[in-house]
């Protein structure tokens, strides 16, 4: 039996909805109810009624929901203790982070935090959205920073993982200036000279703000697909050397901008405006990590 298995049987409890809970629990329906299935197989017994809508907990998925709950949540509540006996001497915190946020907010942010609310020591991981997610989720994080659209959630149950607005950034169109003045490549360029595009992965978080751009934008840009990569600092390196337009968050470039090495491709319309949000687990008993949200509410 594993420990995800209480976990996904409990969202499957609190939704009623097989298809809701495996959202919240960032995995396919289909491999969420080949979890529930395992969890029955070990229990012995079904545990959900599936002939009706809703799905419903049996007389025995009832008996072991009580148990399961609580079990869990000794799990957590010991696995808090423990974390922080191991801590390092100082106030210490398990970062997640996107690459982008690591680099840019994180430092500056750190900085503050400490004069502040006190000494931090961090460990920040840099990552992918959904490997951030995922430790958030599974517990090898405590605090866990993300860009937030309102069209593109992170689906994260709000009533165990709480949120707050740290910052605001805006994902925008930049090119090598010519030598002249001016862009050296500006939007949305034409059918006969379409503008070479350095351009995000699809399934990235960016990838994504890019194709919602595109799908609301009033006119269809005309670009020439040259390079790809995950990274929005790999993007920008890219376009420092004049190999076409990149779409990055002003944040990672505001240096560059400031010194005239990279400019705007377009104006406000080919932009995305983003959140930049600290989540963190509800159900965490952590004592410095309590300390530390009130602190963040008192101050965003």
């Amino acid at each position: 039996m594993e420990v995800k298995w209480l976990e996904d049987f409990i969202a499957l409890a609190h939704s009623q909805s097989f298809s809701r809970a495996a959202e919240a629990r960032h995995i396919t329906q289909s491999g969420f109810s080949r979890r529930i299935r395992a969890l029955e197989q070990w229990v012995g017994a079904e545990l959900v009624d599936r002939s009706g809508y809703p799905p419903a907990l049996t007389a025995a998925g009832r008996l072991f929901h009580e148990v399961a709950a609580d079990v869990l949540q000794k799990l957590v509540d010991t696995r808090a203790v423990i974390r922080t006996e191991q801590r390092l001497p100082g106030s210490g915190l398990k970062i997640v982070a996107g690459h982008t946020i690591a680099l840019s907010f994180l430092p500056e942010w750190l900085n503050t935090m400490s004069g502040r609310f006190g000494e931090l020591r961090a460990r920040i991981t840099p990552t992918n959205v959904h490997d951030s997610v995922l430790m958030l989720v599974n517990g090898n994080c405590e605090l866990m920073f993300a860009y937030q659209h309102p069209d593109l959630p992170l689906h994260l149950d709000p009533s165990r993982y709480e949120s707050l607005t740290v910052g605001r950034d805006v994902l925008m169109p930049v090119c090598k200036p010519k030598a002249s003045s001016g862009p050296l490549y500006k939007l949305p360029g034409t059918v006969r000279q379409p503008l070479p595009h350095i351009s995000y992965a699809e399934t990235t978080y960016f990838g994504r703000c890019f194709a919602l751009l595109l799908a609301r934008a009033g006119s269809t840009p005309f670009l020439l697909p040259r390079y790809e990569s995950d990274m929005a600092d790999v993007l920008k390196r890219m376009a420092l050397v004049g190999e076409g337009i990149a779409w990055l968050p002003k944040s990672l470039i505001a240096s560059e901008l400031a010194s005239g090495t990279l400019v705007a491709a377009g104006g406000a319309a080919w932009t995305v405006e983003l959140e930049l949000r600290v989540y963190r687990d509800a159900f965490n008993r952590d004592e410095l990590i309590g300390r530390l949200w009130s602190h963040l509410q008192s101050v965003y």
